[in-house]
This record gives structure tokens, C-alpha cells and sequence, in this order.
């Protein structure tokens, strides 16, 4: 290799993202997105080595060096302008030629009356910035913490009433229109939950792709498209993006509750509230359970740095039962966590049909 371009200093256009590792089946992989094209693709950690070190502060024989003493092999010149080549065509090289900019948002309405969505806003991550803006003095971690154990004990009081709100939720299901009033409610806090994502993310970093409505006759939900999440820093930041719409949940039954415990009982505005406070808590926390497309499924596989669990674990068991040696080949932590996760995702289905049977049964039952 020459010595000039050993000496070449190159380094990724500004705003380029780089994602941690990521289990993706048998490999560790890392994401790669240009913000400004939108173009985004995975690379090996090999890869993710040298791109990391492209800041323009060291020199092609640096970078060498620390590959060499990392992955026991030197790169020769070939090597070089493969990788500077691939780069230089992706445009993600600062000084090379600019990107073409990510097409706009697409139509605002898309879909049919069946089936489709709806974009309510033309600029989402301006929006969401205005609404972060305005809740910033509440997102500090003191006041997030308080609020938390509040939910907690709420929940405490919640499972110890139990079979009171599954009195007030037969109760309920029998009267057309307190049931209308209860599901307008929870479609409320639906929306809440999609926004508190989007602004989770503007909190820590992240950016809102979209806002709308989803609709699936006779079911209409809201929105919040995140985008970049998966470049964050750090997990905790990641984690707390997708953890915020169950955590909005809660909060928004807080005021709730205050009235249904001021309420003398046998009130029929307290089954009503009483119905609502279970619904709520249910919604909130089947949010959590960790299957897709929930946000637990999320929260999973940010924790466990682990990209299409779901798939990835189906894929990991049926080569256990059709070609062990392959299966074999994946090394030991993909192994223990897809196993453990196919096994145990299909047990907790199990286990929550059985619950909604017998929460069923124990709502209509009679008094």
C-alpha cells in the first residue's frame, strides 16, 4: 500500500448512524442509516470496527494497526479501496458527493375505507419537539421515579380489589352506553401511549417519523412512527422509548383512582370507574408482555441486544428438529436465549388464554 494513502485521513459524513451490536440469528450485526437518504443496511463487526474509527482524526495505518491487534490480520491496499469504494458509492463519505434526499412523506391518506391510514400531521418530529418542550419540567428522573412508584402502588391496590373490578367489569358489560363512555376512555389513553413514545424519543435523542391514524374497520387506532430508536447510545435510552406508552397508561388512570376510592361503595359511578381501572391496568400491562408486536417484544430485545427474536428464535428451533448440525453451529448465547425464548413465548400464550378464559368467566359470572 502507499504510503500517501496510508497517511489519508477519511472520515463518514456528519449525522451518519451506527447501531450497537445486535444478535441477528447466528451473527452479530450492526445497523448502518444515512438520515439524510434514508438508505440503511448491516454490517459485520469487522466492519462496524473500522467505520467507527472513520472520524478524520486518524490515518488509514492507525486504523491498520488497530485492526491488525484486534482481528490478528493487517488490511492491505486492495482491502482499503474496497471498503473506501463502497463507502464513496453510498455516499456516506464526508467531502464526496451529497446524498439524494429521502423522499417526503408519502400520501396523506392511504389505504381504503376497509383498511388504511390517515397522517394527521405534516411534520411530526417538529410536533412532538413543541409537546417535549412544554413537558420537559416533568421528565426529570426525580419526577419520573415518583410517578412510577406511584403506578406501582396503584396497581398494588388495583390486584388487591381484584375480584371487586371483575364484579364491576360484568357489571359494565351489560350497559351499552357507560361501556361507550369507558372504551372512548381507553382509546384516549391509546393516543396518549403513541404520543409518549414520540416524545420519549425526543427526550433522549431519537426523531418521529409520523403521526396518524391506523384503521382496521371497525378498529381505529393511533400512531407514532419512531425513527432511529435503534441508534441510540444507550440501552436504557432505547428502553425507555418503547417502555413510555404502557408507562402513559398508568398515569393516565391515576386521576381515576383517586375518584373511585372517594366514591361510597355500591356508587354506580364507581363499577364504572372501577371497570375502567381494570381495563386500563390490563391494557397497560399486556403492553408488556414480550410478544410481538407489543412493546414488550420491544423492551426484550433491547435489553438482550437482539434483533427479530421472534423469527429468528422459530427459525433456531425447527433447525433443532430438521438439521441439529446446524443448529449447533449458532454460537452458544444465540442457543440458549432462542431456545429459551421460543419455548417460553409459546408457554406464556398458553398461560394468557387461559387467563382471559377464566377472566371471562369470573366477569359475567352472577353476584
Amino acid at each position: 500500500m502507499t504510503t500517501g494513502m496510508l497517511e489519508h485521513r477519511p472520515a463518514l459524513r456528519p449525522g451518519i448512524l451506527l447501531s450497537p451490536p445486535l444478535l441477528n440469528g447466528p451473527a452479530v450485526v450492526h445497523l448502518v442509516k444515512d438520515p439524510v437518504s434514508g438508505a440503511s443496511f448491516e454490517i459485520g463487526p469487522k466492519e462496524y470496527f473500522l467505520l467507527s474509527r472513520l472520524d478524520g482524526s486518524r490515518s488509514l495505518a492507525e486504523i491498520g494497526e488497530a485492526y491488525g491487534a484486534a482481528f490478528g490480520r493487517r488490511l492491505g491496499e486492495r482491502n482499503w479501496q474496497q471498503l473506501l469504494g463502497l463507502l464513496g458509492s453510498r455516499r456516506l463519505l464526508a467531502g464526496g458527493p451529497a446524498p439524494e434526499p429521502a423522499a417526503g412523506p408519502g400520501p396523506q391518506r392511504t389505504g381504503t375505507l376497509l383498511r388504511g391510514t390517515l397522517r394527521l400531521v405534516a411534520d411530526a418530529d417538529a410536533t412532538t419537539a413543541r409537546l417535549h418542550r412544554l413537558l420537559r419540567p416533568v421528565l426529570r428522573p426525580v419526577v419520573l421515579g415518583a410517578l412510577l412508584l406511584v403506578c406501582l402502588a396503584m396497581e398494588g391496590v388495583l390486584a388487591a380489589s381484584a375480584g371487586e373490578l371483575l364484579r364491576d367489569l360484568g357489571w359494565l358489560l351489560s350497559r351499552p352506553v357507560p361501556l361507550l363512555a369507558v372504551a372512548t376512555l381507553l382509546w384516549l389513553s391509546t393516543a396518549l401511549h403513541e404520543f409518549a413514545h414520540g416524545i420519549a424519543a425526543r427526550h433522549v435523542g431519537g426523531t418521529v417519523g409520523e403521526i396518524g391514524l391506523r384503521w382496521r374497520l371497525p378498529v381505529v387506532i393511533m400512531y407514532c412512527t419512531v425513527d432511529n430508536y435503534r441508534y441510540l447510545a444507550r440501552r436504557r435510552q432505547q428502553l425507555a422509548v418503547a417502555g413510555a406508552g404502557a408507562f402513559a397508561n398508568l398515569l393516565f388512570l391515576l386521576p381515576f383512582l383517586g375518584w373511585w376510592a372517594a366514591l361510597p361503595a355500591g356508587d354506580p359511578t364507581g363499577r364504572v370507574l372501577g371497570a375502567l381501572l381494570l381495563l386500563g391496568s390490563a391494557q397497560a400491562l399486556v403492553n408488556l408482555v414480550p410478544l410481538p408486536p407489543l412493546d414488550g417484544y420491544t423492551l426484550l430485545g433491547h435489553a438482550l441486544r437482539v434483533t427479530r427474536l421472534a423469527p429468528a428464535s422459530s427459525l433456531y428451533l425447527r433447525l433443532r428438529l430438521r438439521d441439529r448440525a446446524a443448529a449447533a453451529a449458532y454460537p452458544g448465547r444465540a442457543r440458549r436465549l432462542y431456545l429459551a425464548y421460543g419455548l417460553g413465548s409459546a408457554a406464556l400464550v398458553l398461560l394468557l388464554a387461559g387467563a382471559a378464559v377464566t377472566g371471562l368467566v369470573l366477569a359475567v359470572q352472577p353476584p
